[in-house]
């Protein structure tokens, strides 16, 4: 394979391309710190960068692609020369190295929307995450393979931020018109992955095609019936899609086009802090031989992992193929889904269980994309805080806010889903004070509400935010489903709720172009 031509890097002396999971494995073992957990998983550390590094990432500034991204916080401009120079500085890095590894796979696994991708590691266990997280080729695939992106990572290349005009010794850098993918200085798993997401998040709208920030399960009964989960990192979204009674279709990046909706990747990612085997069974049991687990702590002698150890980092991670998972959806495709769930980890402990949204509510709350993000999903953050991400994915988002959000609409009216908020945070109290929701509870609101049971339940409506919340749900205490029940000091409830209502006017009024009945349907504080 000659590199030099493509990417200018030579004087490799073994370039290894779409090796087994078993090769990598080996070969990690051999060339790099790791090690082998008792279920045979293999266990690497990513040093420095346990989670995604928001202020290290970069679009480049292009003829042609810089009037398409809604610059800003999230979508920071780079120019091409510091582009070129760090390209430079990436290919000398990996020229001459004693060996690199090539992955080639696809996102997308609707055929019609599908993007080849390249990837080029300087360690064996980062290819077999993408080996784990990308749609894996056919023989026949990959004679045939034409990279569509390339992404050319090298976690042990620290770069000088004044020199290269970025923010420190990392970068991970988009550039859509070279279809090129750079990244420098994490180890962290997570940084090749979201990359993709944004790759396929600028590509698909351009079809028709919604990409989403959720994962999606389907009944076993030969129904169809499909769901959407959307939430941030730490919501439940990989936990409360992978479900027994289900078909997992995926469990965090989707598309939606006008024949209904497709897993982008191959595999998922799942977080590992508290797993256990009762709570999470499919998860648990996906992590073995071929899976790599990152910054989980062992045993030195049995290599039994402690999943309550948070020592490294609390985002600790495990990649897997979707393969792991026995009711997995082969090829990864579902029909239009008839529920849409958004999930929140409420920090304040006053959103309701669940709420069933009207359309404008719907609008209303994908744009906030409220949760409170949890410690360690990214760099710095070390207790949760509130956090609104616009569509639930605003990091991965290259375009307006607006292109999502109102395909996201147009879909709901169109196929007339469901659509409901649910709260996987606090309850009886704020952070600190009140308690986690019950993964046995939420379980049974997610139930009710797949199932369409929570459709046909008695409703009222609370007064900070305008929700519908139900008065039953079939496997959850009625006390605690209208939130205010839940604390023992009412007046501090609505303190708290009036607090949360007006962070949410504050974030909204960002959405200048946002239609009145959108607006009108967000919570209003006294």
């Amino acid at each position: 394979m000659d590199l030099a031509k493509k990417y200018n890097i030579s004087g490799v002396k073994n370039i290894y391309r779409n090796l087994s999971p078993a090769v990598l494995v080996e070969h990690a073992l051999r060339t790099e710190p790791s090690r082998l957990m008792d279920s045979g998983a293999l266990l690497v550390e990513t040093g420095k960068y346990t989670g995604r590094s928001p202020k290290d990432r970069f679009i480049v500034d292009e003829k042609g692609v810089s009037d398409k991204i809604a610059w800003g916080k999230e979508n920071v401009k780079i120019s091409e020369k510091s582009f070129e120079l760090i390209y430079s500085k990436i290919t000398q890095y990996l020229s001459g190295r004693e060996r690199l590894y090539v992955f080639d796979g696809f996102a997308g696994a609707d055929q019609r929307y599908s993007l080849s991708i390249r990837v080029i590691n300087e360690y064996a266990s980062q290819n077999l995450f993408m080996h784990n997280m990308l749609i894996r080729p056919t023989a026949e695939q990959l004679e045939n393979f034409s990279e569509g992106f390339t992404i050319l990572c090298a976690p042990g290349l620290k770069l000088d931020p004044k020199e290269c005009g970025i923010n420190s010794e990392a970068a991970i850098i988009i550039s859509f018109s070279k279809k090129l993918v750079l990244i420098a200085g994490s180890k962290y798993g997570g940084e090749m992955k979201k990359s993709v997401f944004s790759v396929m998040n600028y590509i698909l709208p351009l079809s028709g095609v919604l990409g989403m920030h959720c994962s999606a399960n389907m009944a076993l009964d030969g129904s169809g019936d499909t769901a959407l989960f959307f939430g941030l990192s730490g919501t439940g979204k990989t936990t409360l899609s992978a479900s027994p009674d289900r078909g997992l279709i995926g469990d965090d990046e989707h598309g939606w086009s006008a024949d209904g909706i497709f897993n982008i990747e191959g595999g998922c990612y799942a977080k590992c802090i508290n797993l256990s085997k009762e709570g999470e069974p499919e998860i648990f049991a996906a992590i073995r031989h071929g899976s790599v687990v990152e910054n989980v702590v062992v045993d030195e002698d049995t290599r039994v992992p402690d999943y309550t150890d948070k020592s490294l980092t609390e985002n600790t991670r495990v990649s897997y193929p979707i393969d792991f998972i026995p009711n997995k959806v082969v090829p990864g495709v579902g029909k239009h889904p008839r529920t849409i769930v958004f999930l929140s980890a409420d920090a304040f402990g006053v959103l309701p269980p669940v709420a069933k949204l009207t359309k404008e509510q719907a609008m209303y709350y994908f744009v906030s994309g409220y949760t409170s993000k949890v410690a360690g999903t990214e760099r710095g953050i070390v207790d949760p805080v509130c956090t609104f991400s616009t569509c639930f994915g605003s990091p991965f988002l290259p375009l307006s806010s607006e292109v999502y959000a109102s395909m996201l609409g147009s879909k709901i009216e169109q196929f007339g889903t469901d659509v409901y908020l649910i709260n996987t945070g606090w309850t009886g109290g704020q952070y600190g004070v009140g308690k986690r929701m019950s993964l046995r509870a939420t379980r049974a609101i997610v139930a009710a509400a797949v199932s369409g049971k929570l459709a046909e339940v008695e409703y009222e409506t609370e007064p900070f935010f305008g929700l519908n919340i139900p008065k039953t749900c079939e496997g959850v205490d009625s006390d605690v489903l209208n939130p205010r029940n839940a604390w023992e000091d009412k007046t501090a409830y609505d303190a708290t709720a009036n607090k949360l209502a007006g962070l949410f006017e504050e974030n909204f009024a960002k959405y200048t172009d946002m239609p009145a009945e959108i607006v009108a349907a967000g919570p209003k504080a006294k």
